[in-house]
């Protein structure tokens, strides 16, 4: 029985999570569960999976609960309560499923204590992708991914020579307005960039899949998991969805990892490594695909990208003033203050006017993303 901390259990990534832990009562344990506010969902969850401790940010929704009875479960909240959960003597791995920066913190202590991470937050190797890969070495913490793409990665390098790698192909479904022009995005809603065509993912995400920030995250990312250059990162656009990545070798050969478009099936593979385990899932039928399409990302229309790929070759601190500006940018789109398009110009003011940092430590990057937030914020509120 592998014991489990799940970080963010009321998002997108946490919610699968427990559902392939449900599938598999006799090979997981939820020991701990944390989530920001979502009341109701978190009590459910409490009371399914008595977990021995709960902890809730919001503390409104920490007093609701209060009033409940939890069975075995000890409640608590606090940003301090989440970083300690992440350390727990009796925790194994712990999925790091919170959406954000603040996912930074808990990793970092799930690291120290030598935990094996399961890692589906974005935002801690893009904003400290270094800082953390050190850490890893350091304390012997494997970092397993859980985002389809990078579980695709690691799925095609198992048991190669990294050295004879020459490039990687991060597939992309295109997101919701593929193949649409600038002009055609000025006055898409919220429910337009939140209808994506494959995933089933949280808004912040969907928001970021719209923008190809999301892919822009993942090459950051592919950089510090598998130590190559952004030159050999390539991005393909693939609308389908079943290629979840590739890998080309340097003799030509090329390595793709396929499966249903279903988080459950990387999530499930980063909790049971090395082994893998039967599941019910949906199968891939090859009978009924017609075909499999690819072409090259828009990143005129698509900024995120481009974007992305110049703070991550720029290094220290820029990806965490990309990742702020983008996080403040997409909450004000959520909550109807700025426009879609919106959303690339105060990533790309705020990259302009903060000058990046290359000594960078937890502090650093901490102040780093307040002034980005701070100044981010500022042109939302130019915009209103």
């Amino acid at each position: 029985m592998k014991k489990i901390a799940v970080l963010g259990s009321t998002g997108s990534i946490g919610s699968q999570t427990l559902d392939v832990i449900r599938k598999n009562p006799d090979k997981f344990e939820v020991v701990a569960i944390v989530a920001n506010n979502s009341y109701e969902k978190f009590y459910e969850e409490i009371m399914e999976f008595q977990p021995k401790y709960a902890v809730i940010a919001s503390e409104e929704a920490y007093k609701r609960l209060k009033g409940e009875n939890l069975g075995k479960t000890k409640l608590l909240t606090g940003s301090e309560s989440i970083i300690n959960i992440s350390s727990l003597q009796e925790i194994e791995i712990v999925v790091t499923a919170m959406v954000g920066f603040s996912g930074l913190l808990p990793t970092v202590e799930a690291i120290k204590a030598k935990k094996t991470i399961a890692l589906a937050n974005k935002e801690t190797l893009v904003v400290a992708g270094e800082l953390i890969m050190n850490l890893a070495e350091r304390y012997n913490a494997p970092i397993l991914p859980v985002d389809s793409e990078h579980s695709a990665f690691f799925q095609c390098l198992n048991g190669e020579d990294k050295k004879s790698v020459e490039k990687l192909l991060l597939t992309a479904s295109g997101g919701p307005f593929r193949g649409k022009k600038a002009n055609e995005l000025k006055n898409v809603s919220i429910k337009d960039v939140l209808s994506h065509p494959t995933w089933n993912m949280g808004a912040k995400i969907t928001v970021d899949s719209a923008t190809l920030v999301n892919k822009g995250f993942e090459a950051i990312e592919a950089k510090w998991l598998y130590d190559i250059n952004y030159d050999q990162i390539e991005v393909v656009v693939h609308p389908e969805s079943v290629i979840h990545s590739m890998v080309e070798f340097k003799d030509g050969t090329v390595i793709a990892e396929l499966g249903q478009p279903d988080m459950r099936l990387p999530i499930q593979y980063a909790l049971s490594y090395p082994n893998r385990i039967k599941s019910d899932f949906p199968r891939l039928d090859f009978f009924k695909l017609h075909s499999l399409t690819f072409e090259k990302p828009d990143t005129e229309t698509f900024k995120g990208l481009p974007l992305a790929i110049k703070a991550g070759k720029t290094g220290g601190s820029a990806p965490c003033i990309f990742n702020a500006a983008n996080e403040v940018a997409v909450d004000a789109f959520l909550k109807n203050q700025i426009p879609f398009t919106k959303i690339y110009e105060i990533i790309e003011s705020t990259l302009e006017s903060i000058p990046p940092t290359f000594n960078i430590s937890l502090e650093t990057l901490i102040e780093t993303d307040k002034e980005a937030r701070d100044f981010a914020k500022e042109k939302v509120a130019q915009h209103g």
